[in-house]
């Protein structure tokens, strides 16, 4: 293709923050920087620089500032940002305390609420207040299972306030998927709502969070949010407390936010569990506010004018990054509820409905869209929006024209690419520059993304891992009970020493941007969820017909769908009640996403020779491609099985 999509105009181009901090670079440092790659140079070849002037522009609120920008910037991991300097996060976040929208929210059973800047900065200092009287301390967790509300947002910004670590997970985990997650951390106050609305249906939390809390002896308080019921009842509930009652009504005035250092945790979150139990993943204060204002402000061009919307779930890294834009003064839009209830329309009527400007959603999202027939932009009026946001699997060339055709014709179009590994992204959009057909427009600033081949060598124009050669603040402070860091360094340096490998097979193209092609290792990643096999193979063990299972993600219509193996007990054929129950079992103990979408019985799985199984062999084979290290397998003979299967053709 040899013109863009899309480009923009010179008043867009001239109204960008991107364009504003270039020629903030240009003057502060002597340099003339002629477009965005060589911008993207600059900032790696001078990270250092980068990031200070980011702190400036972004306007990061401190009480302390840093004895030094970096310490052992040769070593990854091991490099540390900003010593010396104090800060808090929801402090940066709740920076506006005017009239204006801070929070709007809207559910699929029609509810809608909003919160001021104003009012959203008192209800987190009433919690904040109440979490200290509950004995809530800096350094212990806080954890939500929620749906996507404000006292979501509330209670994060209460918990970060005084120095309390916040995870959460999505209320449509399993009692198990939840305790391989909050079980690992010990956290001491639950917030959850009562039940939540998807698809039509009234799903009941509540049984659940007894459970959770009778195996976790470390809940000291459940704090409840009547959402589904405006009564829910809590007999049953030991600690338990109405979020209303719990929160008060006494004014504090000002927050006393506790001024911490830069790589205090601030976030635990989570792996897919491809190996074992999910590793918990640690993510600094400091490095989480400059990742977000990078990615908000000069790569999202996000300001005060802007609605920011992005379709997501609490166990989902994309709502830690929507609710990061409070610090760049935005309004914050929140769905809770199917994008598919009550018809396919709904998040476009919000988005008409409310003016949204910056709207963020999955790129499985689009092609269902696609597929249904549906143009958005000839029945409602998407005016206001200048930028859509696609991310959780590569876009397709076809999806990339389905948007400017059905959706809007004057977008900027941005497919990002990250990971919850870094609470951001490796490759993003830029306002300023134009949109190429399937690719991604350009790596993020401040790191020095590459793709590799086996070798370590760099790549352009050829696929290879993708990697990142240099040091970031947003890089993991590390994993919860990792105090060596071993498993840290397994997990994203032991491929290239040194340099951090995402699992993601890329290539970088000649426009400066990039296409994902998909993961290079074994994590699930169907719709953009992230999904580790060792959670889906706890489930089926527990059923006594199957004696092993091995599973992949295949490649499948622009998007990767969960394909699960199984090896029965001798005289056991694999028929649809088998099919059934096994669904029914991965289903009830992880979330609907995990549950495969085929299920094939097979005669033999293979094995290396310490016995471990091989599912990227697997991949690999059932895509075609050649398999490497053949050698290394006890019984090589046996991927012959998964060849050309019939089953995987439909």
């Amino acid at each position: 293709m040899d013109k863009p999509l899309w480009a923009p105009s010179a008043d867009r181009v001239a109204a960008a923050k991107i364009t504003r901090f270039r020629h903030h670079i240009e003057t502060q440092y002597g340099v003339t920087l002629a477009d965005q790659e060589a911008l993207h140079t600059w900032t790696v070849e001078n990270i250092e620089a980068f990031w200070v002037s980011l702190w400036r522009f972004g306007e990061v609120i401190s009480s302390r500032p840093w004895d030094r920008v970096l310490v052992h910037g040769e070593r990854m991991p091991g490099a540390t940002w900003f010593p010396g300097s104090r800060l808090n996060f929801a402090q940066n976040l709740l920076r506006r305390r005017d009239l204006g929208e801070a929070l709007v929210f809207r559910g699929e059973n029609g509810v809608e609420r909003r919160l001021s800047h104003a009012e959203l900065y008192d209800r987190v200092g009433r919690l904040a207040v109440a979490l200290r009287a509950d004995g809530v301390a800096a350094g212990d967790r806080v954890v939500g299972f929620m749906p996507n509300l404000p006292e979501t947002v509330i209670a994060m910004l209460a918990a970060v306030s005084i120095g309390a670590v916040w995870s959460s997970c999505s209320p449509d985990f399993g009692v198990a998927g939840v305790m391989d997650r909050f079980g690992q951390i010990e956290p001491k106050v639950l917030f959850t709502a009562d039940g939540y609305f998807y698809n039509g249906k009234t799903i009941d939390s509540l049984e659940r969070v007894r459970r959770i809390a009778a195996e976790s002896p470390s809940i000291r308080r459940l704090v409840v949010v009547p959402y589904v019921d405006a009564a829910p009842d809590m007999a049953a509930l030991d600690h338990a407390v109405g979020f209303d009652a719990y929160l008060g009504d006494a004014a504090v005035g000002e927050i006393d936010f506790a001024q911490m250092p830069f790589d205090h945790p601030l976030y635990i979150m989570y792996s897919s569990g491809t190996t074992g139990a999910p590793k918990c993943i640690v993510h600094g204060a400091g490095g989480s506010l400059l990742k977000n204002l990078s990615e908000h402000l000069l790569h999202t061009d996000v300001g005060p004018h802007d609605k920011l919307f992005f379709f997501t779930t609490c166990g989902w890294m994309m709502w830690n990054w929507l609710v990061g834009g409070l610090a760049s003064g935005a309004t914050i839009m929140l769905y809770d509820g199917s994008p598919f209830y009550p018809d396919g329309d709904v998040l476009w009527r919000y988005a008409e409905d409310e003016a949204i400007t910056i709207f963020g959603t999955s790129a499985k999202y689009l092609a269902a869209l696609e597929k249904a027939g549906l143009r958005p932009g000839d029945s409602h009026d998407l005016s206001a929006l200048r930028i859509l946001l696609s991310t959780g699997s590569p876009l397709a060339s076809e999806g990339f024209d389905y948007v400017y055709d059905a959706i809007a014709a004057d977008v900027c179009l941005s497919s990002i690419s990250g990971g919850t590994d870094i609470l951001g992204c490796f490759a993003l959009g830029n306002p300023a520059g134009p949109v190429w057909r399937g690719e991604i427009q350009t790596r993020a600033l401040g790191l020095k993304v590459e793709a590799y081949d086996d070798d370590g060598r760099p790549l352009v124009g050829r696929a290879g891992e993708l990697v990142c050669s240099r040091p970031f603040p947003s890089m993991p402070v590390g994993f919860w009970r990792d105090d060596d860091g071993v498993r840290y360094r397994a997990a994203y340096f032991e491929r290239y020493p040194g340099v951090w490998r995402h699992g993601d097979w890329v290539e970088l193209t000649e426009h400066g941007g990039m296409i994902i092609h998909g993961r290079s290792d074994a994590t699930l990643n169907p719709g953009g969820v992230r999904i580790g096999t060792a959670e889906i193979y706890r489930q089926v063990e527990q059923i006594d017909a199957v004696m092993e299972a091995i599973c992949i993600g295949q490649n499948w219509q622009n998007d990767s769908r969960v394909v699960l193996f199984v090896v029965l007990r001798a005289g056991i054929t694999l028929d649809d009640a088998l099919r059934d129950r096994i669904k029914a079992e991965i289903r009830a103990n992880t979330t609907p996403r995990h549950v495969p979408a085929k299920i094939i019985q097979i005669a033999e799985i293979p094995r290396t020779l310490s016995g471990k199984i091989v599912e990227l062999a697997v991949r690999d084979v059932i895509h075609g491609r050649p398999v490497r290290n053949r050698d290394a397998l006890a019984n090589p003979e046996a991927l012959a099985l998964y060849e050309d299967l019939e089953e995987l053709k439909t």
